[in-house]
C-alpha cells in the first residue's frame, strides 16, 4: 500500500469496502485509488468483466444557457446532440446530458488538468447563465469494463446497453438496480468500458448489486492498474 485512504480529506465512499476486499491503494489526484487487488488474473478479469472504483478522480459540471458557448471558448469540442460523449484531445471525456447540461470525466490516467482548469476559470462574473455543478462532492464513479459489461447491466437496467443498441459515446440516463445513474460508453481499445455515476450515498449498495449481479461472469473488482492496462495491451 503506497497510500492509505484515511490520511486523506478526499476519499472514496467505498474505501473500507474495497480495503476488506484486498484493495493496494496508490495517491492519486489528491486522493486515494485502488491500483491493484493483488491477483495475476486482474488484467484479464477487467478484459471479461471488471469493476473500477475512480470515486476520487476530477469530474466537474456545468450547465445554463450560457453554458455550451463558455465550454467551447475554453477550447472543448462539444458533442454535437445531448446524450452523446465525446473523448477529448488530452484523454478526458466530455458528455452533453442535455441541451444546457455537460459533465466533464478526467482521464482515468489522471494525466490532464482540464477540470481543475475549467473550476478555475469559471466564476458568475466572467460565466453569465452557466452555473458550476460540484459533480466531485454528490456523484460516485465506477467503471464497468469487459465482454460481459452489457449483459451485467440487462440484469440492472432497462435500457439494452449492447454495443449494437449503445455504441461508443453513447449515454443513458437512467435507474441501475433502482438508483438513478448516468451510464456513459467509452471502450478502453478494444474492450467495452461503461462509466456510471450515481448519487453519492448510494455507492455501498449499488456496489453490491453490481458485484451479485456479476458473479455468473466471473467479475469481480479491479484496480486503476488493470483499467490503464486496457488501452496498451
Amino acid at each position: 500500500m503506497t497510500g492509505d485512504p484515511t490520511e486523506f480529506a478526499r476519499r472514496s465512499p467505498l474505501h473500507r469496502v474495497l480495503t476488506s476486499a484486498g484493495a493496494e491503494w496508490g495517491a492519486v489526484a489528491g486522493g486515494c485509488v485502488p491500483m491493484s487487488f493483488g491477483g495475476a488474473d486482474e488484467p484479464a478479469r477487467a478484459r471479461m468483466l471488471g469493476l473500477a472504483d475512480l470515486s476520487v478522480l476530477p469530474r466537474a459540471g456545468f450547465k445554463g444557457r450560457g453554458a455550451p458557448a463558455w465550454l467551447e471558448r475554453q477550447g472543448l469540442a462539444l458533442p454535437a446532440a445531448p446524450n452523446r460523449a465525446r473523448l477529448l484531445d488530452d484523454g478526458a471525456l466530455l458528455a452533453r446530458l442535455g441541451a444546457e447540461e455537460h459533465l466533464l470525466l478526467s482521464d482515468p490516467a489522471a494525466a490532464g488538468d482540464l477540470c481543475a482548469r475549467l473550476v478555475t476559470a469559471w466564476s458568475m462574473d466572467t460565466a453569465d447563465g452557466v452555473y458550476a455543478l460540484p459533480r466531485g462532492d454528490s456523484h460516485a464513479w465506477l467503471l464497468v469494463t469487459g465482454a460481459h459489461a452489457a449483459a451485467l447491466f440487462a440484469k440492472l437496467c432497462a435500457v439494452d446497453l449492447r454495443a449494437h443498441k449503445f455504441a461508443d459515446g453513447a449515454v443513458a440516463q437512467t435507474p441501475v438496480a433502482r438508483v438513478n445513474a448516468i451510464v456513459i460508453r467509452a471502450d478502453l481499445g478494444d474492450v467495452p468500458g461503461f462509466h456510471l455515476l450515481f448519487d453519492w450515498a448510494s455507492a455501498g449498495y449499488l456496489w453490491d448489486c453490481l458485484i451479485d449481479a456479476g458473479q455468473e461472469f466471473g467479475g469481480g473488482p479491479v484496480g486503476r492498474r488493470a483499467v490503464l492496462g486496457l488501452t496498451t495491451t
